[in-house]
């Protein structure tokens, strides 16, 4: 089982860093990521392993949101399945 997280905000030191230790928090392990920084924005989208989480997917969810707001950006986690689901043809 996997989930997509996105990050979009205003660039900043540490935020590969700090979404990372919120994943290892909850046992998710970080499979791809990939980032952009156009001028001042920030743009990030990782696919993470959550096979072994240590709660349920939506505390991770919610712990990455409430990061995200302390942070100043907007942090998306959605899992895969639904992900698949969306953007199917």
């Amino acid at each position: 089982m996997r989930a997509v997280v996105t990050v979009i905000g205003k660039d900043a030191v540490g935020i590969l860093a700090k979404v990372s230790t919120k994943c290892a928090e909850h046992n998710a392990n970080v499979m791809e990521v990939t980032q952009s920084v156009l001028q001042e924005l920030f743009a990030m989208i990782m696919l993470v392993d959550i096979s072994k989480l240590s709660g349920d997917f939506a505390s991770l969810a919610d712990d990455l949101a409430a990061l995200g707001d302390s942070m100043g950006l907007k942090i998306h986690t959605m899992h895969e399945d639904i992900f698949n689901c969306m953007h199917h043809i």
